[in-house]
């Protein structure tokens, strides 16, 4: 393919299909938790990281993810303490980080508001050796902790308590999970950009549960979502010149509208051979359901 024959398409292609992998990996434990927008507030935040490593000639990226961790675990301090006025301090860290990075990256020698730009809405052609190092090794973080601790992750995202009881560390794992999407967004910011980035943590996995029943199931879903969508955005951005970040995001709702529209017919065949199999004895609501196990149904 022509499109390999140029070593920034090559790093462009690395870096989408990390980020295919690691926004929903992260994702799905955002969505199971109800805090979707969560990716939306740390990439507020990691503007202001962006800002920094222009203004002190370090690397945006490690710069963003460090200010990014720090955030959401001041994030999730908020959400602990902040019981009353935690929306407000929540509120004022968002437009805070955006505020930060604007005046920060002015205030660089070598920045300007260009520069911004391309880590708000992404600029794959620009990513460099170092930037792809850098994805490379956040991508293996995430993708450790999504997989390797799937079962404690997925127990306290359900429910807090029933994990507290379980002796399982859930102040510990709920840090984690905060921290993983935080380098998740700084995984994500040079592909689909920071303002973006929720998107492709949320909407993969609401795509995947259109059609899945279990956790497993919607895991690979929206992976597979994730990877397919990031590598048609960008092959579609080389050829028609047209903005990366925006083309992935459109596809995944192109794709989210799609898998909901083929779930239709299936919840309907689904439902028909339900019913066909109902045995003709007592009626469905005189029967006891069977007792299973708080993970069997999402085959964890």
């Amino acid at each position: 393919m022509e499109i390999l024959n140029y070593a920034f398409m090559q790093r462009a292609l690395l870096a989408a299909v990390l980020v295919g992998i690691t926004a929903p990996a992260v994702g799905i434990y955002l969505v199971q938790r109800r805090q979707a927008l969560m990716g939306d507030g740390i990439g507020h935040v990691a503007m202001t990281g962006v800002g920094l490593g222009f203004l002190l000639t370090w690397s945006p990226v490690w710069m963003a993810t460090l200010v990014s961790v720090l955030g959401a675990v001041l994030m999730e301090l908020i959400r602990w303490y902040g019981r009353t006025r935690g929306d407000i301090a929540l509120a004022m860290l968002f437009y805070g980080g955006m505020a930060g990075g604007v005046m920060f990256i002015n205030l660089a020698p070598t920045g300007s508001n260009a520069n911004l730009t391309s880590y708000l809405f992404g600029s794959l052609s620009t990513v460099s050796e170092s930037d792809v190092t850098a994805i490379c090794l956040l991508a293996g973080f995430v993708v450790l902790v999504t997989v390797g601790l799937r079962r404690q992750l997925f127990a306290v995202s359900q429910d807090e308590e029933f994990a507290r009881v379980t002796g399982l560390p859930v102040r510990a794992l709920n840090l984690l999970t905060a921290v993983t999407a935080a380098v998740t967004v700084t995984v994500a910011m040079r592909v689909v950009g920071l303002l973006l980035v929720s998107a492709l943590m949320v909407v993969p996995v609401a795509a995947a549960q259109q059609l899945t029943r279990s956790f497993a199931a919607t895991f690979a879903v929206a992976v597979a979502i994730g990877v397919s969508v990031t590598i048609g955005g960008t092959v579609t951005s080389y050829y028609q010149d047209v903005p990366p970040g925006a083309t992935i995001v459109l596809l995944t709702i192109g794709a989210f509208v799609l898998l909901t529209a083929l779930a239709v017919p299936l919840a309907r065949r689904r439902a028909r051979a339900a019913a066909a199999a109902e045995p003709s004895g007592d009626p469905t609501e005189c029967k006891i359901p069977a007792t299973r196990g708080a993970g069997d149904e999402f085959g964890v």
